[in-house]
C-alpha cells in the first residue's frame, strides 16, 4: 500500500471572502499607476479611462474602490443593453467589467460612450487586453474605444507577490514563516489567481491530511499542481 497514509478527514469547500476595501489592495511597482488612478480621482487625464491586465491582477478590487469613491454603479460588459444605458449612467459614474470584443453589444457601447461624453459622466472599463486589440465591427465604436486612456497592471513582482501570499494565508488564519512563503512563491505562476488557488489547496490539503501547513507539505502538494 503506497500513498499518504496519514489521517484524513472531510474538508468543507467554504468561500473565504475578499475584502474589496482600500485598505486590503497591496500596492507596488506593478499596479502603482492603477492605483494612482484611482486615488486621484476625479482628476482623470479623461472621464473615461480602461483599466487593463491579467486576470487576477486587481482590477475588480480598484474598480471596487473607485466605485465607492464615485458612488458608480458597477454592470457587467456582457450584460450592458442600449435601453439601460440612461439608467446605467443615473449615478454620473459607471463601471463596466470584463469587456473584451464580442462579449458586449456594440450599439449599447457606442451608445454608452457617447451618452457619457454628453452628460460628461465617470466610465472606468476594466478589461484584460486594451481596447486597440479588440476586433470591432463598428467603426466609430473602435475609433471611441481606441481614443480611451489605459491604465495597465502588470503581474505581480517578487515582492508583491509575497505579500499577496501572506495576507492570503492570514486571510484563512493559517500562520507560516518566511521560509514557506519564500517557497511557494517561487513555485507558482506570477499572477494573483495562481497565488489564491495555490493557497486554497494548500488549506484544503493540511486540513485534509490533519497535518500543519510545512514546507515538506507545500513541496508535497505543489508537485501534482494546483
Amino acid at each position: 500500500m503506497t500513498g499518504d497514509r496519514g489521517p484524513r478527514q472531510l474538508t468543507l469547500d467554504l468561500d473565504h471572502a475578499e475584502s474589496f476595501a482600500r485598505d486590503d489592495f497591496l500596492g507596488g511597482p506593478p499596479n502603482a499607476a492603477a492605483l494612482a488612478l484611482i486615488d486621484n480621482w476625479p482628476d482623470w487625464p479623461s472621464r473615461m479611462v480602461a483599466l487593463v491586465g491579467p486576470e487576477g491582477s486587481g482590477k475588480s478590487h480598484l474598480a471596487s474602490i473607485w466605485a465607492v469613491q464615485a458612488g458608480a454603479r458597477c454592470i457587467a460588459a456582457r450584460g450592458l443593453a442600449d435601453t439601460g444605458v440612461p439608467a446605467a449612467l443615473a449615478t454620473g459614474a459607471l463601471v463596466v467589467e470584463d469587456a473584451a470584443e464580442a462579449r458586449f453589444d456594440e450599439t449599447a457601447m457606442f451608445h454608452l460612450l457617447n451618452l457619457a461624453r454628453e452628460e460628461e459622466a465617470f466610465v472606468l472599463l476594466t478589461a484584460r487586453t486594451p481596447p486597440a486589440m479588440w476586433i470591432i465591427r463598428t467603426p466609430d465604436l473602435a475609433s471611441r474605444l481606441n481614443a480611451l486612456p489605459v491604465v495597465a497592471l502588470a503581474p505581480p513582482d517578487d515582492a508583491l507577490l509575497r505579500a499577496v501570499l501572506v495576507k492570503l494565508f492570514a486571510d484563512r488564519q493559517l500562520g507560516v514563516d518566511e521560509a514557506l512563503i519564500g517557497y511557494v512563491a517561487t513555485r507558482i505562476g506570477r499572477s494573483f489567481a495562481d497565488a489564491r488557488a495555490a493557497v486554497a489547496r494548500l488549506d484544503q490539503e493540511a486540513m485534509r491530511r490533519r497535518r500543519p501547513l510545512t514546507r515538506a507539505l507545500a513541496a508535497d502538494v505543489l508537485r501534482t499542481g494546483y
